[in-house]
């Protein structure tokens, strides 16, 4: 009964005309950056996040969820379309998408992703609205050496499950955490590795380095590697899937669901993880396994059913714990704190209606996307032949406007481009910027409960193994570490991620 009222307020909430209006703009560019390659909602919201000065929390927060989940959507397009994942979680979508479009069925197979991530999506939506109010209650007991031993396994859960190389995922959690120490000392007021600059007596701002490290970093790089010469599959047949491709792809949602709202939850590549894991199971369940990559209706709705439900089920720590998962959920933090929202188990009870609001505009998030990407595929086939270096220039500009209406400051412009270079750098080494972002995020709350915490304890560590939930999650962690280290869990992460490096 309770849910239900909490529904009904987030209903109230999201079916105002101006948050529906966001709603509709978030899932229009979500679905807009994901059709289009190599740009993303990591990028994309980050450049946004400006914006959401000027706009009220709950109508701000979103639109930028509406990006995010709509992003999944978009990606199945490309991906379908002309063999080029709009996003890391729809590279196994090409493998039987973009066949079944080679093969004359383009339309159903992006009727088969967006029913199956409309679905998925909403069952995950629902599990987010199921759980929450509990995993707040149980987030109440937690104090600061709880919180500290959650983000520990946190950073340790981001550099297990991140691509590519663990050594390299570590190093940039390293340099996140390092950013964060930048600015005054929360306990002396004394300035840290601020190089006498004042600008950077306050931290280095969490939007500039979003910015520069995802999307001026991802120009530069787009730059570098896309060209026009790609062919898009314009011929897309009928929109309605025939019985047979019903039957295929009908059990693999219900099992992509599952998966997706299931490991959603993991800090790190939840989406990316999912969708592979449902493509593994399925061709694993097949009776025809040589079928898969030659255009499987089955091969293509459950990855795509798994990683729209992770999309949403990546909310559930952060609304109840406010820890981010993946870097989406570090730059919701980041909106957040610019309306002074401080994110975490409070949020329920002290902005209710952002809590709610925004669990509520998921499911019409939902339902618009599906309005947006079936009827309007001959738009998204035309936006992919326009050349890239017509979209860049302007991408630039209002980068450059953003960072600057902030503080007024142009140092922060000069710190954006010097993060966009090292963000290429970085790219160009295989290192994961994501990871970096999660340190910056959880540094300084992982500096200040530590430090919390020892004072508390006067000094003494053994606070974090005699409380019980601290100890199990240090446990975890340790679990997570010894794990990786074993050879062949070491090579089957590398196999799972191979695809997308």
């Amino acid at each position: 009964m309770e849910l239900l009222e909490h529904l009904f307020l987030g209903f109230s909430v999201a079916l105002s005309p101006e948050n529906l209006a966001y709603a509709f703009v978030g899932c229009l560019l979500g679905t807009l950056i994901g059709v289009l390659p190599g740009i993303g909602p990591v990028p994309t919201i980050a450049l946004l996040l400006p914006i959401t000065y000027i706009l009220p929390p709950v109508a701000g927060l979103i639109m930028l969820a509406g990006i995010y989940y709509g992003a999944q959507y978009g990606g199945s397009t490309t991906a379908i379309l002309v063999a080029l994942p709009g996003e890391t979680s729809s590279v196994v979508t090409v493998l039987d998408g973009h066949q079944m479009a080679r093969n004359g069925r383009a339309g159903a197979a992006l009727s088969i992703a967006a029913l199956g991530s409309f679905f998925a999506g909403c069952v995950a939506t629902l599990i987010v609205a199921a759980f929450a109010t509990p995993l707040v209650k149980l987030s109440f007991k937690f104090s600061s050496a709880e919180y500290f031993s959650l983000m520990v396994l946190g950073l340790v859960a981001a550099v297990v499950l991140a691509s590519g190389s663990i050594t390299k995922a570590l190093a940039m959690i390293v340099l996140g955490l390092l950013l964060g120490m930048v600015g005054t000392d929360i306990n002396s007021g004394i300035a840290r590795y601020d190089f006498g600059l004042p600008a950077l007596q306050d931290g280095v701002d969490f939007a500039i380095v979003a910015m520069g490290v995802f999307g001026l970093a991802e120009i530069m790089k787009n730059l570098e590697i896309r060209g026009n010469s790609t062919k898009i599959t314009e011929r897309l047949g009928s929109l309605y899937p025939n019985q047979q491709e019903i039957r295929q792809a009908g059990p693999a949602v219900l099992r992509g669901t599952a998966i997706g709202s299931l490991l959603g939850i993991l800090p790190g590549a939840g989406t990316v993880l999912s969708s592979f894991a449902s493509y593994t199971l399925e061709k694993r369940m097949s009776r025809k396994p040589a079928s898969f990559g030659t255009g499987a209706p089955a091969g293509l709705a459950g990855p795509e059913s798994a990683n729209n439900a992770a999309s949403q089920t990546s909310f559930i720590p952060l609304l109840t714990l406010g820890i981010p998962g993946n870097a989406v959920m570090a730059l919701m933090i980041g909106a957040m704190t610019i309306h002074s929202i401080q994110p975490g188990p409070q949020v329920m009870s002290s902005h209710p209606e952002l809590f709610w609001g925004l669990i509520a505009s998921m499911w019409l998030g939902n339902l618009i996307l599906v309005v947006l990407n079936l009827p309007l595929v001959g738009l998204w086939v035309k936006l992919l032949k326009i050349p890239y270096y017509l979209l860049f220039p302007a991408i630039l500009v209002f980068c450059a406007i953003g960072v600057f209406s902030v503080n007024l400051n142009t140092f922060d412009v000069v710190l954006l481009a010097l993060f966009a270079v090292a963000g290429y750098v970085l790219s160009r080494l295989n290192c994961e910027a994501a990871p970096l972002l999660l340190g910056l995020v959880l540094g300084p709350m992982l500096e200040e409960n530590f430090r919390r915490t020892l004072i508390v304890s006067r000094g003494d560590f053994s606070i974090f193994l005699t409380r019980p939930i601290s100890l199990g999650l240090l446990l975890t962690a340790l679990v997570l570490v010894i794990a990786v280290a074993i050879p062949s869990v070491r090579n089957k992460r590398d196999d799972t991620f191979v695809a997308e490096d």
